[in-house]
């Protein structure tokens, strides 16, 4: 098999990890966000991948010279310009040569554990252009909403309804199966919304469908979600991975609770971090106090600084001591 994973967004919400880094090479637990999505697609037997790439390409090249992750080989596809997600796939899926046989698409900030050949099997049971994996959130008006009949087929693709008017709280969760004729959908070098044009015309002629399978799903691209995924592999909500990386400096009189401490990051005598995650080579200071909140890599956290409410420090960036920020974004935009 293989899949077209979409990676060219600017990643604005995750603001100021994403700077200079792309949001899925922002680490999750020590390992990429786009590590951790091909590893579960190689799993499941993917065996290439192409990215499609728009902002900061060359942090992909070159994260990865020899052009493979976990044993999956790795494609390169750069737009000139930006062409959503639509023209983004038919864009990626040609440049690599993925023309010619069922491929995979998906969202590169969506961790899950989503069984992806049952997903292919399934497409080849119902014989439509495109599949869609579906999973079931609280609230729908964020997301693209996908209400099937008894046969998996769609009958409607709505995208992000009004509070209370979603007919089904069962959402588009980022993944397709899809039959090389789709790209007929998608014209060469055009600007095209695969949610909001090519599925309901799909939906129109009958042939899209779609499989609900719930199980561990989060959209990772905002600092909430991107916590949260980094935080459920350490606390046992997902997996119980080490929290403290093994070259870590931690004051015997500092205290670390639910929280995620990365390779050469320092924490000083008598600072308190809760819920939070403390990335590569960052420093927090003497009488710090960071909770529920990131530090990027290389932040230097003044003596008495308190960081709370979802604070997000980017990277190399100093707090002054003594300060305090509720909620903020370090350096502001």
């Amino acid at each position: 098999m293989r899949a077209v994973v979409l990676v060219g967004g600017f990643g604005t919400r995750l603001r100021p990890l994403t700077l200079s880094t792309p949001k899925q090479m922002l680490p999750v637990n020590g390992v990429t966000m786009l590590e951790r999505v091909i590893a579960n697609l190689g799993r499941h037997g993917v065996t290439e991948v192409v990215l499609a790439l728009g902002y900061l390409p060359q942090v992909f090249q070159e994260a990865y010279p020899t052009g493979e992750i976990a044993g999956v080989k790795l494609h390169y596809a750069v737009e000139s310009e930006p062409l959503d997600t639509g023209g983004a796939i038919g864009f990626a899926a040609r440049e690599a040569g993925f023309t010619d046989q069922t491929f995979i698409a998906l969202n590169g900030d969506v961790i899950n554990d989503l069984n992806v050949s049952q997903l292919v099997d399934q497409h080849k049971t119902f014989g439509g252009e495109g599949t869609i994996h579906l999973t079931p959130v609280e609230d729908p008006s964020r997301f693209g909403v996908v209400p099937i009949d008894a046969d998996g087929r769609v009958e409607a693709f709505i995208e992000k309804p009004p509070a209370g008017e979603a007919p089904t709280n069962w959402i588009n969760a980022g993944t397709y199966v899809l039959e090389p004729s789709v790209l007929d959908r998608l014209p060469e070098g055009q600007k095209i919304s695969l949610e909001r044009a090519v599925f309901p015309d799909m939906v129109a002629a009958g042939q899209l469908f779609a499989v609900q399978q719930a199980g561990y799903w989060v959209d990772a691209g905002t600092p909430e979600s991107y916590l949260k995924v980094a935080l459920d592999l350490v606390n046992g909500v997902r997996s119980s991975e080490p929290a403290i990386a093994a070259d870590a400096l931690i004051a015997d009189d500092a205290s670390v609770t639910n929280s995620i401490v990365g390779f050469g990051a320092q924490v000083e005598s008598g600072a308190i971090i809760d819920g939070s995650m403390i990335q590569s080579g960052a420093r927090i200071g003497s009488g710090a106090r960071v909770v529920n909140s990131i530090v990027g890599p290389n932040a230097l956290i003044g003596s008495g600084a308190e960081l709370l409410d979802l604070t997000v420090v980017g990277d190399s960036f100093t707090v002054e001591p003594g300060t305090t920020h509720f909620a903020e974004k370090l350096p502001a935009e």
